[in-house]
C-alpha cells in the first residue's frame, strides 16, 4: 500500500503566505522610501530629524520605515517622534506616548488648544483643515527651531502630491504639488516627504499588519464637503477604471517639459525663433489690441 502523506495544515500556509506578503511589502516600503531620499537628499550625516506623528497610518508608517532604514543607512543620524496634542475633546492622550515608549523611540508632546481657535473662528459646517494646518504648521515650526532640528518629516505620500496637483489645478489655476523636499517660507526649515513614493494603499496595508493604534482626526474628519475628499474619489474612480493611472500622474510630476508649457517665466519664448530686435515693450500688442474697435463690439 502506498504511503499517504498528510496534507498541509491550510491555516499554516495561509499564515506563511501572509507572512510573505508582509515582508514583500516591507522591502517595498523600505525600497521606495530610501529612493526618494537619495533623490532628493532628504537625510545626511548628522542631521536630526523631527518626525511627526498624527496618530494616522501615514505617520506611522513614516517613522516605522526610517527607523527600520535608520539601523542600515550609509549615514547615521537621530529621529525624534513629535506630536502636537491640539487638545481635541476626546483625543487619547496616553496612546501616542505609551506607543512610543513601547518601541523605545524618543519622543515629545506639544501641547497647543489650536481646537479652541478654529471652533471659534471658522464657522460651523466651513471647512477647518486650512487654518488648523496653518496653526500646527506653525507649532511645529517653532517647536523645531527651538530643539534644533534640522529636518522636518511628514507623512504626506504619493497620492497625496497628486490630489494636491489637481486642487491646485482645479482651484487655484496653477501647475504644483507636494514637493518631496522644500524649505520653508522664512528660509529657517526644511521639510520632506520620505513617503513621496508610496502608495496610499500600500501604507493602508502596512499600517493593518503592523497593527498600529490609529487615532482619527474627528475635528475634519466628518465633513464630507471637503475637496479633497472629492478629488480622492475622483482619483479613486480613474484608478478603478484604469490601474495605474495614479502611479504615471505622480511619475509625470518629476517629468517636467516647461516648453510645452505655457509659463513665459519658466521658457523663453520670446526668443524662440526671433528674427529681429524684440520690440521696446513687449506689451504693446496687448495695448494696441485692447485699443481696437473690435474689442469694443464683443464687450
Amino acid at each position: 500500500m502506498p504511503a499517504v502523506l498528510p496534507l498541509p495544515d491550510p491555516v499554516r500556509r495561509a499564515s506563511r503566505d501572509d507572512d510573505a506578503a508582509r515582508d514583500k511589502l516591507s522591502r517595498r516600503l523600505r525600497r521606495q522610501v530610501g529612493q526618494a531620499i537619495a533623490d532628493f537628499g532628504m537625510i545626511e550625516a548628522g542631521d536630526r530629524v523631527m518626525v511627526c506623528l498624527s496618530g494616522g497610518k501615514d505617520s506611522y508608517t513614516l517613522l516605522d520605515v526610517l527607523l527600520q532604514l535608520q539601523k542600515k543607512a550609509p549615514v547615521a543620524f537621530e529621529l525624534v517622534a513629535v506630536n502636537l496634542d491640539q487638545k481635541q475633546p476626546g483625543f487619547p492622550a496616553h496612546v501616542l506616548p505609551e506607543y512610543l515608549a513601547g518601541i523605545g523611540v524618543p519622543y515629545q508632546i506639544i501641547e497647543q488648544d489650536t481646537y479652541s481657535v478654529v471652533s471659534r473662528v471658522i464657522p460651523e459646517g466651513r471647512t477647518m483643515c486650512s487654518l488648523c494646518s496653518r496653526l500646527r504648521r506653525g507649532a511645529l515650526y517653532r517647536h523645531a527651531a527651538e530643539h534644533g532640528f534640522t529636518k522636518i518629516a511628514l507623512g504626506h505620500h504619493r497620492d497625496d502630491s497628486v490630489a494636491t496637483f489637481f486642487l491646485n489645478l482645479f482651484h487655484h489655476a496653477k501647475l504644483s504639488a507636494m514637493p518631496p523636499k522644500l524649505r520653508s517660507d522664512d528660509g529657517r526649515h526644511v521639510v520632506i516627504r520620505p513617503l513621496a513614493y508610496v502608495s496610499e494603499a500600500d501604507i493602508q496595508a502596512h499600517a493593518q499588519a503592523r497593527g498600529f493604534p490609529i487615532i482619527p482626526c474627528t475635528l475634519c474628519g466628518s465633513q464630507d464637503n471637503l475637496r479633497r475628499r472629492q478629488v480622492a474619489q475622483m482619483l479613486q474612480q480613474w484608478e478603478h477604471l484604469h490601474p495605474g493611472r495614479i502611479d504615471q500622474i505622480a511619475r509625470a510630476l518629476g517629468n517636467i517639459h516647461p516648453s510645452q508649457l505655457a509659463d513665459p517665466a519658466l521658457f523663453d519664448f520670446l526668443a524662440l525663433g526671433r528674427t529681429a530686435a524684440p520690440p521696446s515693450a513687449p506689451t504693446a500688442w496687448a495695448d494696441g489690441a485692447s485699443d481696437s474697435g473690435d474689442d469694443a463690439g464683443l464687450a
